[in-house]
C-alpha cells in the first residue's frame, strides 16, 4: 500500500474520523484508525463500537492530491498517527506499508516509520439497509441539535434520558431531550416526510459529535433509520450511531399549557444579568439565584447570595410583564444553557407557581420550541 496525500486536506478527514476513536474501548484494535486504498480513492474509518465515521478522499479531488501508487489497507494506532501527521515538515506526506504492517510516513526531510495492524480484523460498519432516506438541511440540523443536547442526562445510572428523542410522523420531526431537571423540545416541518413514521432516541453524544461536523456550507444531510442504527450522509462522509433501547418517558404531559404569570425579555440582557447574578452563586455551596417579578409596580429584580461571599441585586430591563407577583429560585446553568440556545431574540418567560416547572419560549413562535426548567426549593 502507498500513496502521496496534501497534509492539510488529510488532516482534515483524520480530524473528523477520530471523534469516533476512543482510548476507552474493550476493543484494542478500535483504538486504532482504518485506512483503506482503492484506485478510486482513501477511505479513512474510526469507531468506537457506539459511533462509527467513514470519510472518503477521492482521486480526482484536486485538493488532496492524492496519488495512488499500490492499494491496499491498514489499521494504524490513531494518537500517535494523527500527531505525526500534525508535526511533518512539508505540505504533501507518502504513506507506505511494507512487510509486517511496518508503515513508513516521510515528508521532506522527516521519516516515521510505526507498526500497524491487519485491516481484516477491523470491526465491519453496521449494514443500514432502509431505502427511505430524510433529508435536512446542513444549518437546521445543527441548530436542532444545539438546541435540544443542553437538557440530555450525563447521569448513566437513567440511560434513556442520555439520548434526544426524536419523533417522525405527519411531515414533522419533534426532538425532545430532559435530564428531569430541566426540558428542550423543539419541532421542525419536514413536508417531504409526510408519509415516515419513527419513534427513536440517539445518544446525545453522538449527535453532539454530529453537530461539530456539520460545515457551515452543507446543503443537504440525509437520515436513514434502521432497527437499532441510524446514518447521517454529509456527501464525503458517512456518520452512523447506534440508537438507544427503550421507552422514552412522556414529556409532553410536563410542560405547561397555562401561565399565572408571564414577562418578556431581549434574550441577550436577560442572560448577561444572570451571568453577573451567577458570579457570586458559583463561589457559594448553593448555585442559586432568584427572581422577584412585582407586577403591580412593574419590577423585575434579580438576586444572588453566598454568604461565604457577598451577594448581588439588580432590577431588570423587560419589555412587558403580567399576572400575580411571583418569586421563584433555579440554577442560573440551567438557565444561561437555556437563553443561550435562542440567540438574539426576545423570549417569553411564563411561570405558573413558585415549585412548579417554567418555560422559556420565543415571543414570535410559541409552538415550535420550548425550554423548561424545574425551580429549586430554597426553604
Amino acid at each position: 500500500m502507498k500513496f502521496t496525500v496534501n497534509r492539510t486536506a488529510f488532516l482534515k478527514s483524520l480530524a473528523d474520523v477520530q471523534r469516533a476513536i476512543s482510548t476507552k474501548t474493550t476493543i484494542p484494535i478500535l483504538t486504532g484508525l482504518k485506512l483503506k486504498l482503492e484506485a478510486r480513492g482513501l477511505t479513512l474509518t474510526g469507531s468506537d463500537a457506539d459511533i462509527s465515521i467513514e470519510t472518503f478522499i477521492a482521486a480526482d479531488d484536486d485538493n488532496a492530491e492524492l496519488q495512488i501508487e499500490q492499494p491496499g489497507q491498514i489499521v494504524l494506532a490513531a494518537r500517535i498517527f494523527s500527531e505525526i501527521v500534525k508535526k511533518l515538515p512539508e505540505k504533501t506526506m507518502t504513506f507506505e506499508v511494507t512487510e509486517n504492517y511496518q508503515t513508513e510516513i516521510t515528508s521532506g526531510s522527516a521519516s516515521f516509520t510505526i507498526k500497524g495492524l491487519d485491516a481484516d480484523n477491523y470491526p465491519r460498519l453496521p449494514e443500514i439497509d432502509a431505502e427511505e432516506k430524510l433529508e435536512f438541511k446542513g444549518d437546521l440540523l445543527k441548530q436542532l441539535i444545539g438546541q435540544t443536547v443542553i437538557a440530555v442526562s450525563t447521569q448513566e445510572s437513567r440511560p434513556i434520558l442520555t439520548g434526544i428523542h426524536l419523533v417522525i410522523k405527519e411531515g414533522e420531526l419533534l426532538a425532545v431531550a430532559t435530564d428531569s431537571h430541566r426540558l428542550s423540545q423543539r419541532k421542525i416541518a419536514l413536508p417531504a416526510a409526510q408519509n415516515a413514521n419513527y419513534d427513536i432516541i440517539i445518544p446525545g453524544r453522538s449527535l453532539n459529535e454530529l453537530a461539530k461536523m456539520i460545515p457551515e456550507e452543507a446543503d443537504k444531510i440525509s437520515l436513514r433509520i434502521s432497527e437499532n442504527q441510524v446514518l447521517f450522509d454529509l456527501g464525503k462522509t458517512t456518520f452512523y450511531s447506534r440508537l438507544l433501547e427503550g421507552n422514552y418517558p412522556d414529556t409532553e404531559r410536563l410542560i405547561p399549557k397555562t401561565a399565572e404569570t408571564s414577562i418578556e425579555f431581549n434574550a441577550v440582557d436577560f442572560l448577561a444579568a444572570i451571568e453577573r447574578a451567577s458570579l457570586l452563586s458559583h463561589e457559594g455551596q448553593n448555585n442559586v439565584v432568584k427572581l422577584v417579578l412585582e407586577t403591580a409596580v412593574q419590577k423585575a429584580t434579580i438576586y444572588g447570595n453566598s454568604p461565604e461571599v457577598g451577594n448581588v441585586e439588580e432590577e431588570l430591563h423587560f419589555q412587558n410583564l403580567t399576572g400575580n407577583d411571583i418569586e421563584i429560585s433555579f440554577n442560573p446553568d440551567y438557565m444561561k444553557d437555556a437563553l443561550r440556545s435562542f440567540g438574539q431574540t426576545t423570549v417569553t418567560v411564563a411561570f405558573t407557581l413558585p415549585l412548579r416547572p417554567f418555560t422559556l419560549v420565543p415571543s414570535e413562535d410559541h409552538e415550535h420550541f420550548v425550554q423548561l426548567i424545574t425551580p429549586v426549593r430554597t426553604f
